[in-house]
C-alpha cells in the first residue's frame, strides 16, 4: 500500500515539472465545458493510455517503443487539428460533421455532439501518448524495476496509480481553469478570443513536442526543479539501501531470513556441474550476485575470490550468480572470458532469465547471501564495503557448523586497476547510461531514437553533463558510432572514470584516444589507456580510462574513436 501511495504522490508532483507545460494546453482546451462530460473522460483516457504504453515500453521490448513513436505522430496530428478548430469556428464546424454523423448513427439521441464523453476520452488517449516521455525520476524507477522483473499486475497497478496522481493534479487545475475562463467570458465577453488563444496554445504545444523540446530541455529543467522533493519519494519507493543485516546482540543466534531458493533456473554453469540447495546441505554457502561489467561487482570480486580460497577446505562453498544487466552479458562466451580474466575458480551460475535473482527477491549488484548448513539464509550484505564484517559472518557460521581451526586474520587482496577499492569522494559523478532508455544529463540536444544522427558537442558542459560528437545511432541500452572520429564528452568528478564498451558485430578491434581538459592524461591515465591516452577495444566489457593520480577533482573527459562501429553503454566512477 505504501508503494501505491508514494507512486500516487509522485504523479501529483508531475504538474510542478516544467516538462508538463506542452501537455497543459490540451487539458485546458475544454476547461470551459462541463467537467463530468469532458474533463473527467479525457483525464481517465489519458491515465489509462499512459499506464498501458508505459507498461509495454517496460516489458515489451523495442517494438513497443516504435509503436509508441507512431502513436505520438498520430496524436500530434489529432491535436494539431484540435488547435486549428479552436482557432477557426468554420474549420470546427467542418471537422465536426463526420463525428456528429457517426454519433447519430451510434446513438438513439439526435443531439449527439463532437464534445461527447467519448470524444473527450479520445483526446485523453492522444494526450497520454504524448505525456509518457515527460515523466520524472519516480517513473524511471518504476520502469527500471518492471524491465528487470518482467510483466506483473503490480507493475501496471503502480504505473496506473502514478498516472492517476498526475490526473488528479491536472483535474484540480482544470476545475480552477474552467472557473477562470467562465469569469473572463462573463466580464469581458471574450469567449471567441479565449477560444482562439487556447487554439494557439495547443498548436504551440504540438510544435514543442514535435521538436522534441518536451523530452530534451524541459525534461532536464524538470529533473533539476523537482529533484529535491522527488528524491525523497524515490528513497521511500526504492528498497532501503541496507548494507548488511542487523548484527545480533552478543550471544544471540543469527536470524533466519528465509530458505535457500532453487538454483534450477540457471541457464549454464561454469567451474562446476549444476548445483542445488539439497546437494549443498552440510556446507556454509555464500551466494554472490554479480554481473561482469558492473564496477561495484568488480571491486568486490577480489574479496569474494579470497574468501573462496581461504575457507574452501573449512566448509565454505561460494557460488557466483551472474545476472546480466546488458544484453551482451548474456553471451556465455563473454561470461566465460570474464570468469577467466577475474581468476574466478568457484562455481558460477548464469542467470540469464533472472530466475535465481527473483527466487532471492534480490534488488542489488553486488549482493551477498550467507546460508547455513541447513539451507537457511542467515545474513546478507548489499553493495561494496564492510568486508571485515562479511568475513566475520562467514567465520561465525562455519564455527556454528562445527568447523574448527579456521585460518585467522582478514583477507587483504592486492587489487589493482578497476578492481581496486573506490575513492571516498561522495560527490563523484553518478552512474550514467548512454542508451536513451535510462540516459540522463545529456547536453547535446535531442536524442534521435534508433536512427543515425549527427551530434555536435557543446563548447562548455556543466558538472555531470555529457554529449555525443559525430554520427551516432542511439538505442535503448547503447549508442553505436556510425562513422570514424566520433566521440563522447563528459564533465565529471571522481578519481576513476570507467566506460562499458564493445566492438561491433565483426569483433574487429577499435582504436580510441582519451584526453583530459584537452590534453593527454599523462599520469592520470587508466588501466586501459597509456599516458598519451591511446587504447584499443577488443571485447565487450568495462574499460578503466582515467585514474587520477592526485585527488578526485573536476575534469573534462573526451574519448575519440578512430574506427566506427563502437558500442558504448554506461559510465561509472570511483
Amino acid at each position: 500500500m505504501i508503494l501505491l501511495i508514494l507512486a500516487f504522490l509522485g504523479g501529483v508532483l508531475t504538474i510542478l515539472s516544467p516538462c508538463i507545460l506542452p501537455v497543459l494546453p490540451f487539458v485546458f482546451a475544454r476547461a470551459d465545458r462541463p467537467f463530468a462530460r469532458n474533463g473527467l473522460p479525457m483525464l481517465i483516457g489519458m491515465a489509462l493510455t499512459f499506464a498501458l504504453v508505459a507498461t509495454l515500453a517496460a516489458v515489451g521490448g523495442g517494438w513497443a517503443v516504435h509503436a509508441n513513436q507512431i502513436g505520438r505522430y498520430v496524436a500530434l496530428i489529432v491535436l494539431a487539428v484540435l488547435g486549428v478548430t479552436l482557432l477557426s469556428s468554420h474549420v470546427a464546424e467542418w471537422a465536426s460533421r463526420p463525428f456528429v454523423t457517426l454519433g447519430n448513427r451510434l446513438s438513439e439521441h439526435s443531439d449527439a455532439k463532437p464534445d461527447s464523453p467519448w470524444s473527450a476520452a479520445g483526446l485523453g488517449v492522444a494526450t497520454g501518448l504524448l505525456w509518457a516521455p515527460c515523466a520524472g525520476p519516480i517513473l524511471g524507477l518504476l520502469l527500471t524495476g518492471a524491465a528487470l522483473k518482467g510483466a506483473s499486475v503490480q507493475t501496471t497497478l503502480l504505473l496506473l496509480t502514478y498516472a492517476m496522481g498526475a490526473a488528479v493534479s491536472l483535474a484540480l487545475a482544470l476545475v480552477v481553469g474552467g472557473k477562470v475562463f467562465s469569469a473572463m467570458k462573463r466580464s469581458l465577453g471574450a469567449g471567441e478570443w479565449i477560444r482562439r488563444a487556447l487554439g494557439a496554445l495547443v498548436l504551440c504545444g504540438v510544435a514543442v513536442i514535435a521538436l522534441g523540446v518536451d523530452t530534451g530541455l524541459l525534461t532536464r529543467v524538470s529533473l533539476a526543479s523537482t529533484s529535491g522533493i522527488e528524491q525523497k519519494l524515490i528513497d521511500a519507493v526504492r528498497p532501503a539501501s541496507v548494507n548488511a543485516a542487523p548484527a545480533p546482540k552478543a550471544g544471540e543466534a543469527l536470524p533466519v531470513e528465509g530458505e535457500f531458493p532453487s538454483l534450477a533456473g540457471a541457464t549454464q554453469w561454469f567451474n562446476s556441474a549444476p548445483l542445488s540447495p539439497e546437494s549443498l546441505r552440510g556446507k556454509v554457502v555464500l551466494v554472490d550476485f554479480w554481473t561482469y561489467s558492473c564496477i561495484n561487482c568488480i571491486r568486490s570480486l577480489p574479496y569474494v575470490n579470497a574468501w573462496a580460497q581461504k575457507y574452501r577446505d573449512r566448509g565454505l562453498v561460494v557460488i557466483g550468480v551472474h545476472s546480466p544487466e546488458f544484453a551482451f552479458e548474456k553471451d556465455p562466451a563473454n561470461v566465460a572470458k570474464a570468469v577467466k580474466d577475474f581468476g574466478i575458480t568457484y562455481p558460477v551460475a548464469m542467470d540469464n532469465d533472472y530466475a535465481i535473482w527473483q527466487g532471492f527477491n534480490n534488488e542489488y549488484w553486488p549482493a551477498h547471501y550467507f546460508i547455513d548448513t541447513k539451507g537457511q539464509i542467515r545474513a546478507h550484505h548489499f553493495g561494496e564495503g564492510d568486508y571485515a564484517g562479511s568475513e566475520d559472518t562467514i567465520r561465525r557460521m562455519l564455527s556454528d557448523a562445527g568447523y574448527k581451526n579456521l585460518p585467522g586474520g582478514y583477507v587483504q587482496p592486492d587489487a589493482s586497476g578497476a578492481e581496486a577499492a573506490s575513492s571516498s569522494d561522495m560527490t563523484r559523478s553518478p552512474e550514467t547510461y548512454v542508451g536513451y532508455a535510462r540516459g540522463e544529463n545529456f547536453a547535446g540536444g535531442q536524442i534521435a531514437h534508433d536512427e543515425s544522427w549527427h551530434y555536435n558537442a557543446p563548447a562548455t558542459l556543466l558538472i555531470n553533463q555529457w554529449a555525443f560528437d559525430g554520427h551516432w545511432t542511439v538505442g535503448e541500452q547503447r549508442a553505436t558510432l556510425d562513422a570514424p572520429n566520433g566521440g563522447i564528452v563528459y564533465r565529471f568528478r571522481g578519481r576513476d572514470l570507467h566506460l562499458v564498451l564493445g566492438p561491433g558485430k565483426d569483433g574487429k578491434p577499435i582504436r580510441f584516444r582519451v584526453t583530459l581538459d584537452g590534453k593527454a592524461p599523462g599520469a592520470d591515465h587508466g588501466a586501459d589507456t597509456d599516458a598519451d591516452g591511446n587504447g584499443t577495444i577488443t571485447g565487450q566489457r568495462l574499460y578503466q580510462l582515467v585514474r587520477q593520480a592526485h585527488g578526485t577533482g573536476e575534469r573534462v573527459f573526451e574519448i575519440t574513436f578512430l574506427d566506427p562501429d563502437v558500442r558504448a553503454y554506461a559510465f561509472t566512477f570511483g
